[in-house]
């Protein structure tokens, strides 16, 4: 399912948000995921758990390539531990392909729009098989063309069973892609 979080500026939906991504530890209350109370020592630990935020300003390294920030801090690697740039590349090419994003693997993300740094972004979620995907003001910054994008993208994650957290302030959004409101 498609939930969003609306409501005023101020009004706590990021600190929410980045208290499911581990981001933010200290705080009252209880996070129950898949019927079991969690508490989450960091945004490590939050991923390994499923759990993926993408943040309204990107976190990718400019100079890097695609494939590099998919996998930083995760490369995958050959029996003798060296980097496996070719796996992680195949493993790149298929995630874009599944979004329908023509995105070169090799590309430098420092050379791509915003609207596909933003699919890198899903991409790097998607990588590492996130069943939760929290979405912070993702079209803040998007064109039309690529709203629509990221909205099939959505669509498509819906259908094979992950589960976006929405946060936006922009009703028309919410009522087209949302299944519930909080």
């Amino acid at each position: 399912p498609v939930l969003a979080a609306d409501g005023e500026n101020g009004a706590g939906k990021s600190t929410l948000m980045k208290i499911l991504a581990g981001a933010i530890t200290d705080y009252g209350g209880a996070i129950v995921l898949d019927g079991h109370p969690v508490k989450f020592s960091g945004p490590r630990d939050a991923e390994d758990s499923g759990i993926r935020i993408i943040y309204q300003e990107l976190n990718l390294v400019p100079e890097l390539s695609v494939t590099a920030n998919l996998f930083l801090g995760r490369e995958k690697t050959g029996p003798l531990g060296f980097l496996d740039g070719r796996a992680m590349e195949q493993a790149a090419a298929k995630l874009f392909e599944r979004l329908g994003t023509p995105i070169s693997p090799r590309a430098r993300v420092a050379d791509l729009r915003i609207g596909d740094q933003q699919m890198v972004e899903i991409a790097k979620a998607l990588a590492f098989e996130a069943s939760i995907v929290i979405m912070d003001e993702p079209t803040s910054a998007l064109s039309d063309a690529e709203v629509a994008r990221l909205f099939r993208v959505i669509q498509d994650l819906k259908a094979h069973g992950t589960t976006i957290l929405y946060i936006s302030h922009k009703m028309n959004e919410v009522f087209t892609l949302a299944d519930g409101v909080t």
